[in-house]
């Protein structure tokens, strides 16, 4: 064949998506003046619409990842905002085991919703509670793949939505011991044969009704024992923002047997070493060693709250204020300034009295 400069060149037949083309030895790829003609119509055609066809062009070139390296990247990109590492580990590890056998390899370009759906059927009604979290991780990765010109067009998540079956949400409740045990539980904790720090932690989280994972990434410089105050950082509540903690007079004490245990590490209440917290398995490993299956540490918050509404006048929205729950009501909510941390100062005294008090002992509660 000969080059319209007039010189003589040996080329190569090759086949390129169906069509015979000549590619030169330089690695020129040559192509026919009808398709020459014809594509550059279709360019001229594009930039008159208002397209870019360089930017076509370099968006051709451009690397499309595969469903599983998008979604390591939304991942460590979304690494500050999980709540504790466990969900952080959790999130992803869901994908690896449901999601990533189906759509892990493939472009994020190329995934449709007979994907998405190929990938949820199999857990939608036998796991439902991880079929939808992970539904809506999809819908983040693929939201991400477009924002960053992966791919274009609607997320093909939202077409399996009226298609997947019903299924009917089944809340389940963490177990909870009846308020009225709670001071015979405490006795029990106390002469237990656990580690100290265990014990002092358990008794801490009932006194104080706050989550598991509260206590145990609880620090010095959160508490204000003169205040007689404990402010958990918003990064470690689940409703995202601070929480002050009125301390009672019997957490107070607890706090002066941890002292002894820091040997003066950052950590209330340490782990193996001063500069560890205790492990977030020391409850769970507790209650199973007393086998105690009707029990969670989380359910102690049940226990209170069962308490201060059976026993208490205390208002509901000081009741909900102690447990750091958010006002669901949006109307509702635009009127709540305050934490009623005064009120709650009193109600989480009694509690404590209660909690600790001697079977026998009778513990007035005040309207």
């Amino acid at each position: 064949m000969v080059d319209p400069s007039g010189a003589r060149r040996w080329v190569l037949r090759t086949v390129v998506k169906g069509k015979r083309c000549d590619l030169g030895l330089g690695g020129l790829l040559l192509v026919s003046l009808a398709e020459a003609r014809e594509e550059a119509t279709r360019l001229r055609r594009m930039a008159r619409k208002g397209g870019d066809p360089l930017a076509e062009r370099r968006q051709a070139r451009r690397a499309v990842p595969t469903f599983k390296d998008a979604a390591k990247k939304v991942h460590e990109a979304h690494a500050a905002t999980f709540r504790n590492a466990k969900h952080k580990a959790q999130w992803l590890a869901s994908l690896e085991a449901d999601i990533f056998p189906v759509l892990g390899q493939r472009p994020v370009d190329a995934i449709e919703s007979a994907d998405v759906l190929k990938a949820l059927a199999p857990i939608w009604t036998t796991k439902p509670e991880t079929a939808r979290r992970l539904k809506q991780r999809i819908k983040v990765v693929l939201d991400w793949a477009k924002a960053s010109g992966y791919r274009s067009g609607e997320n093909p998540v939202d077409g399996v939505t009226k298609v997947l079956p019903k299924t009917r949400q089944v809340v389940a409740h963490h177990a909870a011991l009846p308020y009225g045990k709670v001071s015979t539980f405490l006795k029990t904790l106390r002469t237990s044969e656990a580690g100290e720090a265990t014990k002092l932690a358990f008794e801490f989280l009932i006194l104080t009704a706050t989550r598991t994972s509260e206590v145990l990434g609880a620090r010095w410089e959160e508490i204000d024992q003169d205040a007689k105050t404990w402010t958990i950082p918003a990064t470690r509540i689940k409703a995202g923002r601070a929480h002050r903690v009125p301390l009672s007079p019997q957490c107070l004490k607890i706090l002066e047997g941890a002292e002894a245990l820091t040997d003066g590490g950052p950590y209330v209440f340490p782990g193996r070493s001063p500069k560890t917290p205790l492990s977030n398995m020391a409850f769970f490993m507790f209650l199973r060693r007393l086998e105690r299956d009707d029990i969670t540490a989380h359910g102690f918050r049940s226990s209170f709250r069962d308490w201060a509404a059976e026993r208490t006048n205390v208002p509901r929205a000081v009741c909900e204020a102690a447990l750091a729950h958010v006002v669901k009501d949006k109307a509702e909510a635009s009127y709540f300034r305050s934490d009623l941390f005064d009120r709650r100062r009193e109600l989480m005294d009694t509690w404590a009295a209660f909690a600790t008090a001697k079977l026998a002992d009778i513990v007035p509660i005040r309207a």
